[in-house]
């Protein structure tokens, strides 16, 4: 056997027999990428806590790696399919392995930006890489099943990010949550020499670097515009991102529409299976993405979990989301994607309507339900629509195809972040002021306690230790009278501080449900348009995606 794998997968006469350990460093590369974002959701609070970060700076800790990640798939997807996909792998694992160190040694939020939008550099090189690489090595009847299992590791992914990363702050500091990447990122990177054949496109001819660039301007501008205007206000800044995005995918749109031999042909999203498949990756996504974003703040801070706990609590998502994988090989076939995807968002519909029951009252066991709902249906939607849109690219466009994909997956989980989180700060805000209307809380302890959960609790805690420092002086004053007025006002402080975090858990949890029933509604529309776009079983096979992808495939794909 080879140590290294030198064969390129399209000059082969069959197929690869080392094709499913090469999916397993696949995987691999996609766990890490994916686990970066939603580790970082339980290891805020201690990032928060020792950087000293605001709002927008832990906002923008988070948000850092997006931009690049959304911005460059579509560009590094090209060179990649031109020059080499494993190259493009490679050069990945390198480039976020390396961000990932700095992230670890970074000591203030600007560092820690930084090295975000360092990792987001890398995965925008890995995630377009890692399924055109799957594509090219695997056979056409057998890709569907390896996207089946590519989605699931995504799924399995968004749960077991918070699970590693509490049990690393059980005994270590929140950069640890980073260098954890590094050896992870290693291991693919021997596995992709060894066990991923190398991949690029017979007739790719010159990139439209052209296109490219306008891309990068107009998809950086629209995430900048949707984390900066939600969150932030609607100031110069976001007003000036929303033109420039507009202009700049008007501009990209025209560009491409006119170029010989354009980087995405834009034609593509006029036909129904394509254009609906993206539709429900990016609609089911912004759902995924934004409840995520409020179940971990609801487990750690409302009911009191550590990261670890919270880690564990989110495993029946991960679990459900490998059974609704399996789900989907076995209806696919039989009743065409339109009924499986459509099935998949009703679901996740379901899941949304079931979070809207969530009160004060609410213990873990209300959220299982709609946890093990919400990975069945991710499941049974992602896998489809993922096999359905690369499909529709002939072997010359393998990268490309993987990065439409993959930025219609992020964007609408910033979207979901943007829209949900934003949603859902104004509703817990809301719900405060009318909670604590008549305690006689200075309005700096409300403002400050409105702008999070989190700072919620930190001032309900803040009005317990004066209550407790005050407990104290009375119990070492010798005057009786002065000991006893200190008493009374410990007492009407201890039961202040308890109404205030009675009065932030409630709050919030209203929040939860008030910005879930939103979500079900957007969701539930969604699922209408794309049950009308998406053809069905007989009209799937036949239906054209460009002239394109009638292109015989290679020789390896057989």
């Amino acid at each position: 056997m080879r140590l290294v794998m030198n064969e390129p997968a399209e000059r082969t006469d069959r197929p690869y027999p080392r094709r499913w350990w090469a999916l397993l460093v696949l995987c691999l590369s996609l766990l890490i990428i994916v686990m970066a974002n939603t580790a970082l959701t339980v290891a805020a609070p201690a990032m928060t806590e020792d950087l000293g970060l605001t709002s927008a700076d832990l906002q923008w800790v988070i948000d850092g790696y997006t931009v690049p990640y959304a911005a460059l798939m579509l560009l590094l997807g090209a060179i990649g399919d031109k020059y080499s996909r494993r190259g493009a792998l490679v050069l990945g694992l390198v480039v976020f392995a390396g961000g990932s160190v700095f992230g670890y040694l970074a000591d203030s939020s600007t560092t820690v930006i930084a090295a975000r939008a360092v990792m987001g550099a890398g995965a925008a090189m890995i995630m377009p890489a890692t399924l055109s690489l799957l594509a090219a090595t695997f056979p056409r009847a057998e890709r569907a099943k390896a996207i089946t299992l590519w989605t699931a590791t995504a799924g399995l992914a968004i749960a077991a990010g918070p699970l590693v990363a509490g049990a690393l702050l059980e005994d270590h500091g929140w950069s640890s949550t980073f260098l954890i990447n590094v050896p992870v990122a290693v291991l693919a990177l021997v596995g992709s020499f060894v066990l991923v054949p190398p991949s690029k496109a017979a007739d790719r001819g010159r990139i439209d670097y052209g296109g490219g660039l306008l891309s990068v301007v107009w998809i950086a501008a629209l995430v900048y515009m949707i984390i900066e205007g939600p969150h932030f206000g609607w100031g110069v800044e976001a007003t000036a991102a929303a033109v420039v995005a507009g202009a700049g995918l008007v501009a990209f749109v025209l560009w491409e529409l006119r170029h010989p031999r354009p980087l995405l042909d834009v034609r593509r999203f006029t036909h129904r299976g394509f254009a609906g498949s993206n539709l429900a990756v990016a609609l089911f996504f912004l759902a995924v993405f934004g409840a995520f974003y409020y179940l971990t703040q609801h487990l750690q801070f409302v009911l009191g979990y550590d990261a670890l706990d919270t880690g564990l609590r989110m495993l029946p998502l991960a679990g459900a989301v490998f059974v609704g994988a399996a789900l989907t090989g076995f209806l696919t076939p039989r009743v065409g994607m339109k009924w499986t995807v459509t099935a998949g968002m009703v679901g996740g519909t379901a899941a949304l309507a079931l979070l809207t029951q969530v009160d004060a009252g609410s213990s873990y066991g209300d959220f299982v339900a709609p946890l093990v709902v919400l990975g069945l249906s991710i499941g049974l939607a992602l896998s489809p629509c993922t096999d359905a849109i690369m499909g529709a690219f002939p072997e010359s466009e393998l990268g490309v195809g993987g990065a439409v994909n993959d930025t219609s997956l992020e964007l609408g989980g910033s979207l979901g972040i943007a829209i949900l989180g934003s949603l859902l700060a104004t509703s817990y805000s809301g719900h405060l002021s009318d909670a604590t209307a008549g305690s006689k809380l200075p309005a700096s302890s409300l403002s400050t306690a409105q702008d999070s959960v989190g700072a919620g609790y930190a001032v309900a805690q803040g009005i317990g230790d004066k209550a407790r420092q005050l407990a104290e002086q009375a119990a070492h004053t010798s005057d009786p009278q002065q000991a006893e007025r200190l008493r009374a006002q410990a007492g009407q402080l201890g039961g202040g501080a308890r109404q205030m975090a009675d009065a932030v858990g409630s709050s919030f949890s209203d929040a939860v449900a008030h910005t879930s029933l939103i979500g079900a509604v957007i969701l539930g529309v969604g699922t209408v348009v794309v049950a009308l776009l998406l053809p069905g079983k007989e009209k799937t096979a036949e239906e054209p995606v460009g002239e394109e992808s009638r292109e015989p495939e290679p020789a390896g794909a057989r």
